[in-house]
């Protein structure tokens, strides 16, 4: 006599493969999106509240944080320094001047040539614009 196995459906299949792979199901990714507009409805919120305007933290030369000083932002630095370069200034030369890190000073000039105050020359070097 031969042993006749019990049909597994299809769903049943998909459904347990869908759990083994941790793969969300229509139902998560419902879940999530309602997550995130409930997020979102909560930062326009709150960004509504919040005056508007750029906040400048009070840097040294080196971007450490100093109490009491004026409010120089790293922006204002890089920018110092390119206009000091009337032929531009490379990335290196001003790293070295600043003693920003590498993110943080391509943020910087990432950001200042967003604004259009400065432009890029050549690889690497930059001059005002």
């Amino acid at each position: 006599m031969k042993k006749t196995r019990s049909k597994v459906s299809f769903d049943v299949m998909v459904k347990f493969f869908m759990q083994q792979y941790n793969i969300p199901t229509k139902k998560d990714v419902k879940n999530l999106i309602a997550k995130i507009e409930s997020l979102e409805k909560l930062i326009k919120s709150t960004a509504s509240s919040i005056k508007s305007g750029p906040v400048s933290r009070k840097v040294s030369s080196k971007g450490t944080a100093l109490p009491g000083k004026s409010s120089v932002t790293a922006s204002d630095i890089v920018l110092s320094i390119i206009k000091t370069h009337r032929n531009g200034v490379g990335f290196d030369q001003i790293q070295a001047k600043t003693g920003f890190g590498e993110k943080k000073l391509r943020n910087v000039i990432f950001r200042l040539n967003h604004m259009n105050k400065i432009k890029r020359k050549s690889r690497g070097i930059y001059i005002v614009s």
